[in-house]
């Protein structure tokens, strides 16, 4: 009852319902490499890990295509008894496994008797469906989406409401050029038509691009508008203050709302989101579960702790390696224009633990824009005055007249006046190239040095960053992939301006700020584990001394005390 008590699904379930859940589940426990069943397979029930570990792969012609690992708390098998279909993944236990079953009859029947659970495994279903269908690059290897949503249908109609509506002017327009057989109503009807609907379509393409995400490690916001901005909010698990929830009368008619995870910098709304209790009961289970896991990595730490200070031998559990995805072999094929740019401009520069990134080179088309025109005009007409000279019977560019050399005034003006054009080119690109930001292994820096002038640094430490959001806005940074990353610092924040791939800079500094912190956390962790195993050896070293029982008073001792204290 407390392990069911524990999963998103019975949320809704008393004592006395999960009583009886309880007794007609079976247990079945599994050694590793055990297959519990294969692709293709009939679906024979529904499974619970109760302990251990399992992994979930896929057959594909070139292997084994690995999908997620499934711990304690996780379910497999609902999705094939639903669609009453074959089994989609092959489920083998990577460990010493114990695994509770509720046979396809019983779980018939739990949905029969326990209607309200039927929306709890459909929103699983869906959101492993749709994790499937988008496979985000950005997961970790150990990470494991377990909810994916977009905003509720409601808010798709709403935004197809002045769409529709103003569908009302083309039927004027039409019925004017009917009434009246003119041709330009008709004409300009058929063009707001047509931008009418590109409308509607933009509208439902917003709509299906936002997303919301929970994964075992974080919480995600996804917001997307095609062309114009792009944007990934996300908390870890571990910042998370409280999560709440909020519905009108007509979300709860309609079974959407809002689910509120505040977090130590501020908050994630998942804002119509369907299925609002169901999304945040999914926050809390996996809330709950990080904290349960850092409990347990800490006692087994002091466990470690005490044993080496005792002279015992210290346990280490190892760890199954994580499987890599297998990637094609053969070379990918890549632009020639890609190479060229990644080679001339170094948008990013890893070495010796330092991450480098320069603005993206649209940028720099944008500061070198104005010389590059006049320079390229003065080429022009370089190459007309050229040209014109060549046909004209008598005339060249150098000549002798009376004796003399002369020389084409417009064709030696050109270079003279290219060269400060060339200057101001090259102080452009001296300045762009100068802008940089850097990732270490313990700092963020943002650098900014004029040319010949003076030089800005501003700099953070990763483990005092508070959260991360990256934003690419206009179709310019939208097409070309570049955008800011913003990063919140205590009262301030620094900004990675115009970086190629912002989502994988504000990956690149996550992952190096959750490793800064974990090596601190863990480097307290073992300060005070040091200090505390060193008190507890010391006890029991002395447990015989402490436990012995108070020396018996000397008659003779007392007597000669008690004289002297009496002379």
């Amino acid at each position: 009852m407390a392990f069911l008590n524990k999963i998103h699904l019975f949320n809704q379930m008393g004592d006395e319902e999960l009583a009886g859940i309880s007794h007609e589940l079976d247990e079945k426990v599994y050694t590793p490499g055990a297959v519990i069943f294969q692709t293709g397979d009939d679906p024979d029930g529904f499974y619970m890990v109760y302990s251990g570990r399992v992994q979930v792969t896929r057959p594909t012609n070139k292997g084994q295509d690995f999908l997620a690992w499934l711990v304690s708390g996780d379910y497999f098998g609902e999705e094939a008894l639903f669609q009453n279909r074959k089994r989609s993944a092959t489920i083998t236990a990577m460990e010493n496994t114990t695994l509770l079953f509720l046979s396809r009859a019983d779980f018939e029947n739990l949905l029969k008797k326990y209607p309200q659970l039927k929306p709890n495994f459909q929103v699983a279903i869906k959101s492993r469906q749709v994790a499937r269908q988008l496979r985000f690059k950005w997961l970790g290897p150990q990470e494991v989406i377990y909810f994916v949503a977009r905003r509720h249908q409601i808010r798709l109609i709403q935004a197809m409401v002045a769409p529709v509506l103003f569908l009302i002017l083309p039927i004027f327009l039409f019925s004017w050029s009917f009434l009246t057989r003119a041709v330009t109503p008709a004409a300009v009807g058929a063009i707001v038509l047509v931008g009418n609907l590109l409308w509607g379509v933009w509208n439902i393409i917003d709509w299906s691009n936002d997303y919301y995400i929970v994964t075992n490690q974080r919480v995600i916001w996804l917001e997307k508008v095609i062309g114009l901005y792009d944007s990934r909010q996300e908390a870890p698990l571990s910042t998370i203050l409280s999560v709440g929830v909020s519905t009108d009368p007509i979300g709860r008619m309609f079974d959407y709302g809002n689910v509120t995870v505040r977090t130590f910098v501020g908050k994630i709304v998942f804002d119509f989101v369907s299925y609002p209790d169901e999304a945040a009961s999914i926050i809390r289970e996996h809330w709950e579960r990080s904290k349960a896991v850092g409990v347990r990595a800490q006692k087994e730490a002091m466990k470690n702790a005490l044993r080496s200070k005792l002279g015992l031998t210290v346990q280490t559990k190892v760890e199954e390696e994580v499987p890599i995805e297998v990637v094609a072999t053969h070379p990918q094929k890549v632009s020639a224009l890609r190479i060229v740019l990644s080679n001339m401009f170094k948008l990013r520069v890893e070495e010796s633990g330092t991450v480098t990134y320069h603005k993206h080179w649209f940028v720099l088309l944008q500061q070198t824009l104005k010389p590059s025109v006049l320079i390229l005009l003065l080429f022009s007409v370089g190459v007309w005055r050229t040209w014109d000279l060549a046909h004209k019977v008598g005339e060249w560019v150098i000549t002798f007249v009376d004796g003399k050399l002369t020389v084409d005034t417009i064709l030696l003006s050109i270079p003279i006046i290219m060269l400060p054009l060339i200057g101001w080119w090259v102080w452009e690109y001296v300045d762009w190239s100068n802008d940089i930001f850097q990732v270490t292994p313990d700092e963020i820096l943002d650098i900014d040095k004029k040319p010949l002038g003076t030089q800005e640094r501003r700099a953070a430490q990763l483990d005092n960053i508070l959260s991360t959001q990256y934003k690419r806005i206009g179709f310019a940074g939208y097409m070309l992939n570049f955008g800011t990353v913003y990063i919140t610092v205590g009262g301030t924040q620094l900004a990675f301006e115009d970086v190629m791939d912002p989502a994988g800079v504000q990956a690149d500094i996550d992952r190096r700020r959750m490793a800064r912190l974990e090596k601190k956390r863990e480097e307290a962790a073992a300060q005070d584990r040091e200090r505390m195993a060193t008190w507890i050896a010391a006890y029991h070293n002395n447990l015989d001394e402490f436990n012995a029982p108070p020396p018996t008073p000397n008659p003779l001792t007392e007597e000669k005390n008690n004289g002297k204290e009496n002379g």
